[in-house]
């Protein structure tokens, strides 16, 4: 819990200091790339985490295996390294990306589908999410073959079920009852 805090502070200060300069868009990328990166990469975590490695040799790795980003970006990693703290830098570049978004009017709507979307199943989830939000929003698909066809869609804290195991499950309520 303590770690998440301090997550979302530095990703506060980060976003605070990149948008005084006009670099929070540039920095945005910059974060997505890093917790993509550390997501992907199960031998770069434990580097990261590791408590034997010192900080100084996980600062001088990270510049070079994020050598194109921006300068704020390398000062952030410094920050870091002057703080011991690089076990929180995915989350904290998962925590700027959200509050980046935020602050631009940006929501990702989460749709899990059985199959991956075609184009018809697109637009018509992009109907239902005009009805729900008034935000600009980009879709991420999850595939999971468990909710056999249909969708869910997820947008912050509203969730439409429309998969066909949500329907099979209300069916077998109302016939048990």
């Amino acid at each position: 819990m303590m770690s998440t805090r301090a997550a979302i502070r530095y990703a506060k200060a980060i976003l605070s200091l990149a948008d005084s300069i006009g670099v929070a868009n540039e920095i945005n990328n910059d974060m997505v790339l890093i917790a993509s990166t550390i997501k992907a990469n199960s031998e770069l975590n434990s580097f990261i985490q590791s408590p034997t490695i010192s900080v100084d040799v996980k600062e001088n790795a990270l510049l070079e295996v994020f050598a194109n980003v921006n300068g704020v970006t390398k000062g952030f990693f410094h920050l870091l390294f002057e703080n011991k703290r690089f076990e929180i830098l995915e989350a904290i570049a998962v925590a700027y990306s959200e509050l980046f978004d935020e602050a631009n009017g940006l929501e990702v709507a989460i749709v899990t589908t059985a199959i991956p979307m075609d184009a018809d199943l697109g637009a018509k989830v992009l109907a239902k999410i005009s009805s729900l939000s008034d935000k600009k929003v980009t879709i991420e698909n999850v595939v999971d073959p468990a909710i056999i066809g249909g969708f869910i869609l997820r947008i912050g804290d509203k969730q439409y079920n429309a998969s066909i195991a949500n329907r099979l499950q209300v069916l077998k309520r109302e016939l048990s009852n």
